[in-house]
């Protein structure tokens, strides 16, 4: 069954432990740059947490010329470092431009989901936020609702916050 990180920016403090936890257990440092996930606060006081949302058609997968992207048992994108160029036809092809390339790394950067059991997830419940959750993976409305930009969703939070929505 595939899982899902559902997203609750409501509830997101802009704490990035999420961002060290991934690149802790991914790179073995502290590196938020090569975090999976990302927190975005363009507009202040409204954090937006950016992870791959996980499409139901994989645009990142199937556009990559070198099949270098696949997915995994949990619905997970995997990267081959080895057959990735970092050409970037990966990162246009996706709605959200989630994947990402980072000076250091051979290969493009989206969330693995951890094969299963998400550091950020973790990190961020036991800290007491919850604003990550795993789930199983909801149906294709909910999950086009994450298929937006930081940009976007920082644009929709406000209009919300300021009830133009």
């Amino acid at each position: 069954m595939p899982i899902w990180i559902l997203r609750d920016f409501s509830k997101c403090s802009s704490c990035k432990l999420c961002e060290i936890a991934c690149s802790l257990k991914h790179e073995g440092v502290v590196w938020p740059e090569a975090s999976r996930i990302r927190i975005y606060e363009l507009i202040p006081g409204l954090p937006v947490i950016s992870t791959c949302v996980q499409c139901d058609d994989y645009p990142c997968v199937s556009s990559c010329p070198f099949q270098a992207l696949s997915t995994g048992e949990h619905g997970q994108v995997l990267v081959d470092e080895n057959k990735c160029t970092l050409c970037g036809t990966c990162v246009y092809a996706c709605p959200g431009k989630i994947p990402r390339i980072v000076r250091g790394k051979l290969g493009v950067i989206i969330c693995d989901l951890c094969n299963g059991e998400p550091e950020c997830v973790k990190i961020c419940g036991e800290m007491g936020y919850h604003a990550l959750q795993l789930v199983n993976k909801p149906d294709g409305e909910i999950v086009k609702n994450y298929l937006v930009s930081p940009e976007d969703a920082s644009l929709k939070l406000l209009a919300k916050a300021i009830g133009e929505e």
